[in-house]
């Protein structure tokens, strides 16, 4: 079984970091408000913009927390894929 960290876009461009074991049916939860009183209930529509598929939970978990612990421009150099900057700005070089 596969295990997925996401996160979502929201309306007002702020970020959800999630893990799922069935990623379709999770984004479609939170599309359809089925989470009561959450984070993205309020903040809709929200679009998928990065996934990751992973072996087990734990690391789906790690990896969600380790996410939800960057910087908006760490998270947003990986969504767009510039591995350059992300490494940039992993090192601290982000103010040089």
């Amino acid at each position: 079984m596969s295990f997925f960290v996401y996160i979502l876009r929201c309306s007002d461009n702020s970020f959800y970091v999630g893990h799922t074991d069935d990623l379709d049916k999770r984004i479609a939860e939170h599309k359809s408000g089925a989470f009561e009183n959450s984070y993205t209930e309020t903040r809709m529509p929200l679009t998928l913009v990065y996934a990751q598929e992973l072996p087990t939970r734990d690391e789906a978990l790690q990896r969600e927390m380790q996410l939800k612990g960057w910087s908006r421009k760490k998270k947003e150099a990986l969504i767009a894929g510039e591995w350059n900057e992300l490494v940039r700005l992993a090192r601290g070089k982000a103010h040089r």
